[in-house]
């Protein structure tokens, strides 16, 4: 509001003048005039100055963003592939930019703030900006990364640096201090703070990073912790009414530690976990979740040699399949029991892009079937967006599902759509089943198609880091490789569920990915896979 100052002055002038009246009749009451207008000029270049430096700001900012983008667009989905690349955009677009509006707007520039106000209706949104933190700090679980190491922009493949502001760190920790994870509020704050230490400018002010920190590290129940960095808080400023507080309940907290050795059971504090100095991340609702992100690593896996030379690579010609007795597919064994197999060439990289250019348009946030409703919902450990293809949409799709027909054996007329899914940053679904299990019966049953016999995956992109195909109940890991599938059955001949191939998609870490995939349902195929003699064969 600074700007406007000098009209505001002019106009009290104005109205002074009019109040004293009838300057012109003494020259002496017009040399107040003349200082007057000699105030009025410093306003007027006070004024100047400020817009001046307002420029300097907006045109500072145009150039760093041309500079940027010439380099994004030059290859977006390369540039994207950092994950903080991609969190920066989205906080660009929903914070900075707006920003740059309240600053521009504070001008005349309507051309400007036209465009940008129709063009904002298309920008991110604050549900963007928090789902975009939250992916930088799945990846951090998952791949044991520290704040330091994403701040730095330290990715494996990336051929992009980027880097995380101290503004940037303290946006990631006020958003998982909102959501009420102070595990993470307190790896990010302290980041923030460590960089604040080392001299970069920041507009956060270091009073404000220690707030956080100090309640989020009481909340884990580190309350001599919390205690000294309120001390830090308070001598940067005294007049901090809640850090005084605060330190007034810490101070009687440890009082009565000292009186009582033992925690009281009615204290709403826990006793912190830590670990080399570093707090213990809490357990989850996911029973698995040491495991699954240990394969996501590529630890733990469990290929012992004596398993290996149980796998073997071969060409598979579908059961001398007539289609493909001269063309057969080179098979290689993933894993023995239960057999999954990896086929080579499955898809060409035209019949990809093709697949994504019709894809693309359809994409929708990836759904799950609500396991008593059947009805198709959103998930939190469902992160992708993916569109269902028809034969009729292009004759590629046609192509692609006879080719999975003659490779399996199976049948296409009662299978799902082709689903194309595409992962971003962070990307994942957590471990589940992709058939119905005896407690959801009615999940499958508007198809009529009854369960899902088979899942063929095709792997429609390279992705530098992250992003296995895991199975969790028996340690395998398969990474994507573009142009190959896998396949492998989730019922037995029997019809039951083979509890073992619950399986996940990791987190994407660097890169895009890419999927599509062909459920076989069981009707249709009684006879091309029969069943067996027992109920596990």
């Amino acid at each position: 509001m600074t700007p406007w100052i000098p009209s505001l002055l002019l106009m009290c002038t104005i109205c002074t003048w009019h109040a004293k009246g009838e300057f012109f009749t003494s020259i002496g009451q017009m040399t107040d005039l003349i200082y007057a207008e000699k105030d009025l000029v410093q306003s007027l270049k006070a004024y100047i100055q400020e817009e001046e430096s307002k420029l300097l700001k907006i045109k500072s900012w145009a150039e760093k963003m041309e500079s940027l983008t010439i380099k994004s667009t030059s290859d977006p989905e390369g540039y994207l592939a950092h994950p903080v690349n991609a969190y920066k955009l989205v906080k660009r677009l929903n914070t900075e930019w707006l920003e740059l509006e309240n600053l521009v707007l504070q001008d005349s520039t309507k051309g400007f703030i036209t465009n940008l106000t129709i063009q904002r209706q298309f920008f991110p949104n604050e549900e963007d900006e928090t789902g975009a933190a939250k992916a930088l700090m799945r990846l951090q679980d998952t791949y044991k990364l520290d704040p330091e190491t994403i701040s730095k922009g330290e990715f494996p493949g990336t051929k992009y640096r980027s880097f995380l502001t101290v503004d940037d760190c303290f946006g990631m920790g006020k958003t998982a201090y909102s959501d009420g994870d102070y595990y993470h509020t307190v790896l990010w704050m302290q980041q923030a703070l460590k960089q604040h230490d080392s001299g970069e400018e920041a507009t956060i002010s270091k009073v404000e990073i220690l707030d956080y920190l100090s309640y989020a590290i009481f909340q884990l129940g580190d309350i001599r912790r919390a205690m000294e960095l309120t001390r830090r808080l308070v001598s940067l400023d005294p007049s901090h009414e809640r850090a005084g507080s605060n330190m007034r309940y810490f101070e009687m907290l440890l009082e009565r530690e000292k009186e009582h050795p033992v925690l009281n059971e009615t204290s709403d504090t826990v006793e912190a976990t830590t670990q080399d100095g570093i707090y213990e991340r809490p357990q989850d609702y996911l029973p698995e979740r040491d495991i699954y992100e240990a394969l996501c690593r590529g630890e733990g896996v469990k290929m012992t040699p004596r398993r290996q030379k149980r796998l073997s690579c071969r060409y598979h010609n579908g059961n001398r399949n007539p289609n493909l007795i001269i063309a057969p597919f080179k098979e290689e064994d993933e894993w023995d029991s239960p057999h999954i197999v990896r086929y080579y060439d499955v898809l060409s990289d035209e019949e990809i892009e093709k697949i994504k250019e019709l894809a693309k348009p359809k994409l929708a946030r990836a759904t799950v079937r609500d396991p008593k409703t059947g009805v198709l919902t959103t998930a939190s450990y469902r992160v992708s967006k993916s569109s269902w293809l028809e034969e009729e949409d292009d004759p590629v799709v046609a192509k692609v599902n006879n080719r999975m027909e003659y490779i399996t054996g199976l049948t296409a007329k009662t299978a799902e759509l082709l689903q194309v899914a595409n992962y971003g940053m962070g990307g994942q679904y957590e471990p589940h089943f992709d058939f119905s299990r005896k407690d959801e019966p009615d999940v499958f049953k508007r198809l009529g198609t009854g369960n899902r016999v088979a899942t063929f995956l095709n792997y429609m992109s390279d992705v530098q880091a992250g992003g296995a195909t895991v199975f969790p109940d028996f340690g395998a890991t398969i990474w994507p490789r573009k142009g190959t599938a896998v396949f492998w059955y989730n019922l037995f001949r029997s019809g039951e569920g083979d509890y073992r191939t619950r399986h996940a998609a990791c987190p994407v870490l660097v890169g895009c990915k890419w999927v599509s995939n062909k459920w076989f349902h069981e009707r249709g195929n009684e006879f091309l896979r029969p069943c067996g003699r027992t109920e596990v064969d």
